[in-house]
């Protein structure tokens, strides 16, 4: 009797869960829940400390500024990013991104992932020339600044730090119109020519080997 017990206390629980993430709030109001609790559902891929994984190609969030988490969940949220069939990390954010009911707690789990201490990620870029990616940089610091610590004004992410795969992966989805072609995505947009002036792959590797030298 005890072990049923037991086993009926934890199945509830386990619904308590499901149903709180899926928006029907187990006391039936629709009430915002704290972002902690809401990053359960990021931890998976991001990891508990934010710091992400290159397994599941999930970029490092700790520490990003709130306003970008903020808009890029409304670009999943929306389809303005993440709709292209190619742009698999993108699609596989796009439902959880939704698991937010509304715009308080979006802003409840950007807020907290602000909150969380950033960690340098350590190269892992072979074949890349930060030298020649300094010439090709002076393009990119007039929005992501000499530092590459961003420009909330401009709506520019802070770059340094991330992870360069990550960094490599997203200049070439914008090159190729993956990330950035959708008419509303005015930020995205911005950035689809910027990353063309870049000529090949190497020239994405130069720049992005340049980038990890900012990261302090």
């Amino acid at each position: 009797m005890h072990r049923m017990k037991s086993l009926n206390t934890s199945a509830f629980a386990g619904l308590a869960l499901v149903l709180a993430l899926s928006g029907c709030r187990p006391d039936g109001a629709k009430k915002t829940l704290p972002g902690v609790e809401l990053y359960a559902a990021c931890a998976s891929c991001h990891g508990t400390d934010g710091f992400g994984q290159a397994l599941v190609a999930a970029p490092s969030i700790a520490g990003l500024p709130a306003w970008y988490v903020e808009a890029q969940l409304v670009k999943f949220r929306s389809g303005i990013r993440g709709a292209h069939p190619d742009d698999l990390e993108g699609l596989r954010m796009r439902p959880m991104s939704r698991q937010m009911m509304d715009e308080g707690e979006v802003k409840a789990v950007a807020a907290y992932v602000a909150s969380l201490t950033p960690m340098k990620q350590a190269p892992t870029l072979t074949g890349a020339d930060a030298a020649a990616g300094a010439g090709s940089y002076a393009t990119c610091q007039a929005c992501h600044g000499v530092d590459g610590k961003g420009n909330e004004a401009l709506k520019a992410p802070p770059i340094a730090g991330q992870y360069d795969w990550y960094l490599v992966s997203q200049l070439g989805k914008f090159r190729k119109g993956i990330r950035g072609a959708n008419p509303k995505d005015v930020t995205g947009g911005q950035m689809r020519p910027m990353s063309m002036t870049l000529a090949d792959d190497q020239a994405v590797k130069n720049v992005v080997a340049h980038i990890n030298t900012l990261a302090k």
